[in-house]
């Protein structure tokens, strides 16, 4: 079986990877869905402040940017794709500064995302050289320590590893790489630092199955899932703004 050497790229779609994507996207729709019942209109939903509930917040977070870098090697046209993910996730700040700036978006996932595809253009060809075990194994090992640098520590969730200089946390540039000053809020905010990891770990992880199996594309897609999915940045666009129509709807009919 021929080895991946990351000079040649399938460009064939996989379809279970769309299908996945279009089932976090709904997970996501859901969940932002709650999260506008809660905190926009009112809902007194405890459970939503649960425990289970951040671990679903999680799963959706970790999906997304996991299968970006796992796709990178698949796609084409980086440079264009990287451009619009990144103007998506400012079209996002934007629109939530001028309608709703209390509950702004700063640095949310698709600036994230838009940022990592841009990074591994200039970066690909170093990576290339990094065996895909020790990749895989050091980004992940990166982002759990890094996971909590937002916060001022090195360690993940709970476990505090070692506190980090408060100098660093200085303005919306250090935000940007993760370390944000006390005055930075976002609803939704997805920094540089410990996120990039995250999405190498998934590139690295393409890597690994890549050398061993042949990727298996085409395939049967469930139709609803593949189509959001291979939509997915304009279902992400759209989603918040219908759910919010939609529950304004109900809300008001339940206070006629």
């Amino acid at each position: 079986m021929k080895r991946y050497t990351g000079k040649k790229r399938d460009m064939r779609r996989w379809a279970a990877l769309d299908d996945l994507r279009g089932l976090t996207l709904l997970s996501m729709t859901a969940y932002h869905a709650c999260w506008d019942a809660v905190w926009i209109f009112g809902a007194d939903w405890g459970w939503y402040r649960s425990v289970g509930a951040y671990l679903w917040q999680q799963s959706i977070c970790w999906t997304f940017i996991l299968l970006s870098g796992f796709c990178w090697s698949l796609g084409s046209h980086h440079l264009r794709r990287g451009l619009e993910v990144f103007a998506g996730g400012l079209l996002v700040t934007a629109v939530t500064l001028a309608v709703m700036p209390q509950n702004r978006i700063v640095f949310g996932v698709l600036t994230l995302l838009g940022t990592a595809m841009l990074l591994m253009i200039p970066l690909e060809r170093v990576l290339e050289r990094v065996p895909a075990r020790a990749g895989l194994a050091g980004s992940l090992l990166l982002f759990l320590v890094l996971r909590n640098v937002n916060g001022g520590w090195l360690g993940f969730e709970g476990l505090r590893l070692a506190a980090l200089p408060a100098r660093l946390y200085r303005n919306l540039a250090t935000a940007f790489l993760g370390f944000p000053p006390v005055s930075f809020s976002s609803t939704d905010y997805f920094s540089l630092l410990p996120w990039f990891f995250l999405f190498l770990t998934g590139y690295f992880l393409y890597r690994l199955w890549r050398a061993h199996r042949r990727i298996p594309t085409g395939g049967v897609s469930i139709p609803v899932l593949g189509a959001l999915g291979r939509n997915s940045l304009a279902v992400y666009l759209l989603h918040q703004p219908v759910v919010y129509a939609v529950l304004f709807v109900v809300f008001q009919l339940q206070s006629a």
